[in-house]
């Protein structure tokens, strides 16, 4: 027969599980910090551009519920 490899159990202690959550955090905030540093506050053309094209897809989504809700109705 053939042997499957079984995975090893992690051991853990309690010691380093709690040691790794303040690691976790503080890399997240370097992170966040990182990823604010980077970002702009978009000017008036770059934040209408994206309102436009926002609202285009919402009209669009809406256009294909609405056709769809009425092919459903003739249909039925």
């Amino acid at each position: 027969m053939d042997e499957q490899p079984q995975a090893q159990p992690q051991s853990q202690s309690s010691e380093s599980a709690s040691e790794e959550k303040p690691n976790r955090l503080k890399r997240f905030i370097k992170e966040t910090v990182r990823v604010l540093r980077v970002t702009k506050k978009p000017n008036k053309q770059e934040y209408w551009a994206t309102v436009k094209v926002t609202g285009i897809g919402i009209g669009i989504i809406g256009a294909l519920g609405f056709i769809i809700f009425l092919i459903k109705e003739l249909l039925l």
